[in-house]
């Protein structure tokens, strides 16, 4: 079956030029650094001992950055490789100012590029985070001695069906898991049947609160006129769900003066798309980098900057959180929490569906599933006194976490 797979991946590395030309088109791709996916690098290794992180994307990244910080300041470790596959990540990343941190793009999972990868990196111990399954890699990994741990592991119904199609290949690519760490007790049951020997569930790292990115004096200029409106947040939105927002606001406009909605769409390369879209609306959009001075008349505030969420968080006392009304599996709504926001989410949240039901009995968030509904539920006062408990859960999470995997890194080192 290993076979099988590595000479499916053959055809997509034949095919990759055409694939990787057409993702450059559509900005998917990084035009400087793509070749890093064929694990081209033009980075040195650094000498010294090395653990490295693998985060698919935004979410995966902020997820461990308070982990990045206290990794930063321990002296036994040299040197800190992250690797992740999107544009926005890396962008992400470049705003943090690490001595000890080396990001590279994850490499294509076929066993003589992950082969060299090993060999090159030489890392101590390989920390994937959620759903990042790579079978070459994971092979690479076992044959090097490397250890291999999963951390905040999730893994969908959907997911775990698929691998249970494929039950004596999948048992065998998750028997060379060292430890898993997953966030859910869905997660937990599927790890079990899939034949994850170590499992110890410590929490959902995403109720870890983590500093925020400092902001340059021109954006904290646009967050300090922001606070004379009354403002509330669309966060992490997907194709449509900007429309969806923008009758929301029209509706709430009628009622609520000085009023402006921040966008902050999931992916920030459409916003051009979306600016056009909104304005045939009739409304005034205006983007976060066009620094206008003059906020009067202004209905929608568009964000085309990565990592800065956090900032209108804490400005704004209702957060909806996207990719729960026309797409599945919602976004995190626990950075919002932190900063005392009521959160507001579409019906499908499937990817948080145990942090949405504690948030629900704890009454910080609430299902809407129309304009109206979604209207009728904006409110502009803070709700600080839940946002403690779920810091209070986070730092015991990152406490264990640190804890689990000072003693895995220890070992290797």
């Amino acid at each position: 079956m290993f076979f099988l797979y590595q000479f499916f991946i053959s055809i997509i590395i034949i095919f990759s030029p055409i694939i990787l030309l057409i993702r450059l088109i559509k900005k998917k791709e990084d035009p400087e650094r793509f070749l890093e996916k064929f694990f081209l690098s033009k980075k040195k290794r650094p000498k010294g001992n090395l653990i490295w992180f693998h985060c698919a994307s935004v979410g995966e990244t902020m997820s461990i950055i308070k982990i990045l910080d206290y990794f930063e300041a321990d002296k036994r470790l040299d040197n800190i490789l992250i690797t992740t596959t999107t544009i926005s990540s890396a962008n992400l990343i470049k705003k943090f100012k690490y001595k000890k941190l080396i990001h590279q793009y994850y490499p294509f999972d076929y066993y003589i590029i992950t082969k060299k990868f090993i060999n090159y990196w030489k890392p101590n111990i390989a920390i994937f985070l959620e759903a990042e399954i790579w079978p070459s890699m994971f092979f690479s990994l076992k044959k090097k001695l490397v250890p291999l741990i999963i951390l905040n592991t999730r893994l969908s119904k959907k997911s775990f069906k698929k691998w249970m199609f494929l039950k004596d290949f999948a048992k065998n690519i998750f028997s060379l898991i060292e430890y898993s760490y997953p966030q859910n007790k869905e997660t937990e049951l599927f790890l079990k049947k899939l034949n994850v020997k170590k499992i110890k569930k410590i929490g959902n790292l995403k109720y870890i609160e983590s500093k925020n990115i400092k902001l340059n004096k021109s954006y904290k200029n646009s967050l300090k006129r922001l606070s004379g409106y009354n403002t509330w947040v669309a966060a992490s939105t997907h194709p449509g769900e900007e429309y969806f927002v923008a009758k929301a606001h029209i509706m709430l406009k009628k009622k609520q003066k000085n009023l402006i909605t921040i966008i902050i769409p999931r992916h920030i390369n459409y916003v051009e798309k979306i600016k056009n879209q909104l304005e045939k609306l009739n409304l005034k959009v205006i983007t976060h980098n066009s620094k206008k001075k003059n906020l009067d008349n202004v209905d929608i505030y568009l964000v085309d900057s990565f990592g800065i969420s956090k900032s209108f968080y804490e400005l704004s006392s209702t957060v909806f959180l996207g990719k729960s009304i026309y797409h599945n599996g919602g976004q995190n709504p626990l950075e919002a929490v932190n900063y005392g926001c009521n959160i507001l989410h579409g019906p499908n949240v499937q990817n948080f569906k145990e942090v949405y039901i504690h948030l629900d009995k704890l009454k910080i968030s609430k299902k809407v599933d129309s304009v109206t509904g979604l209207s009728r539920n904006i409110f502009f006062n803070k709700n600080y006194s839940t946002s403690i408990k779920i810091k209070n859960i986070g730092n015991k999470i990152f406490k264990n976490t640190i804890k689990e995997l000072e003693f895995h890194i220890k070992k290797c080192i």
